[in-house]
């Protein structure tokens, strides 16, 4: 039987993933465009925003934080696509394949998740959702400076790492935002 962790975690990433297609049935792929710097920094607005909506009473955007987690996870999944596909703009992805190639991206950070899960003994579930905010800020951080190093690191994880492991921070956020409604 899976674990709660793991039905909570699909049932976050499935919402992500419904948002994704629609918005992949308006937009197309539109985003094969923009290079790894330019999904960081949408990835970074995004956990600013949420970081800012923290600090403030009155919002003048009427978006909740946990659309801004959703967009983060679609976002990061979007870079690890671009970093299979390298630098050719890919204009005629069909949506199955892009909605397979998404699938693909989410089970493998969903195994990352249940793996670290396991050996970490679920700690997440005790960090507030700020905590989750400032490391999904400092994995953005190491990202820009490996593709400043042109994708090459000496003793870390590389980009794709970093990547999966912003997806399963903002899952969790996602995952604490519902318990708490």
């Amino acid at each position: 039987m899976e674990s709660k962790t793991g039905q909570q975690f699909d049932e976050q990433a499935n919402a992500c993933k419904t948002l994704f297609s629609k918005k992949a049935r308006d937009y197309g792929t539109s985003w094969s465009v923009l290079r790894m710097s330019s999904l960081a920094d949408q990835i970074f607005i995004k956990a600013q925003r949420i970081r800012t909506i923290d600090r403030l009473e009155v919002m003048k955007v009427a978006e909740e934080m946990d659309s801004e987690f959703i967009g983060i996870v679609n976002y990061a999944v979007i870079a690890l696509i671009r970093l299979e596909l390298g630098l050719r703009i890919e204009e005629g992805i069909d949506h199955e394949e892009l909605m397979q190639r998404y699938t693909a991206k989410i089970q493998t950070a969903k195994e990352l998740m249940l793996a670290k899960n396991h050996d970490y003994g679920e700690a997440w579930r005790d960090m507030l959702i700020s905590s989750f905010t400032d490391l999904i800020l400092m994995r953005i951080l190491r990202i820009r400076q490996i593709e400043e190093h042109e994708g090459k690191t000496l003793a870390s994880e590389g980009i794709d790492a970093n990547l999966y492991d912003i997806i399963n921070y903002a899952i969790f956020a996602l995952i604490k935002i519902s318990e708490q409604k």
